[in-house]
């Protein structure tokens, strides 16, 4: 399953649900005929969630707010407060040239200047301006921008991202 947003708080009387979106395009998501939601957003286990069809979609201030079939009051939003909305990979579409799913990126070995190992990426951080990946290596911990200015290649097949940066930055 890819997380793709994460309930935040109930919205209005009619089971409308603010999501925080974890991707860049969640208008996209409009294209899906099901959604999922469930509790543990690293769960890997079908039982661990529920398909629901979509019944809206729209942008409101910084994020987005839907209506899922089955959630249909405040007390149905209010008992999925805090769950996260997930679809499995198939059900997505394959990323653009030079896009990636976050999950694609945890796990990936990070290279340094010179063939230097920083680390693998544990996890990923939205900052507004930009994603920053997070890379641990033993007891340090690396914070990178994932931007085109530190990032020379990201090769999933190797496992592997190749970075602009020294090992004492």
């Amino acid at each position: 399953m890819i997380v793709m947003g994460r309930v935040v708080a109930p919205f209005g009387i009619h089971g409308w649900l603010k999501i925080h979106p974890l991707g860049d395009d969640p208008l996209s998501w409009r294209k899906m005929p099901q959604w999922w939601i469930g509790k543990d957003p690293d769960s890997q286990r079908a039982e661990d969630w529920r398909a629901l069809a979509p019944r809206g979609l729209r942008v409101h201030g910084k994020g987005v707010v839907v209506a899922l079939e089955g959630v249909d009051d405040r007390t149905a939003a209010e008992a999925v407060d805090g769950w996260y909305l997930a679809a499995p990979r198939e059900a997505l579409p394959a990323p653009a040239k030079d896009e990636y799913y976050w999950t694609d990126l945890i796990g990936l070995r990070v290279t340094g200047n010179g063939g230097i190992a920083l680390g693998r990426v544990r996890k990923l951080l939205e900052t507004g301006a930009h994603a920053v990946l997070e890379i641990e290596d033993g007891e340090i911990e690396r914070l990178i921008p994932f931007v085109a200015a530190f990032i020379q290649d990201v090769d999933l097949a190797a496992g592997e991202i190749h970075v602009e940066w020294e090992a004492d930055w």
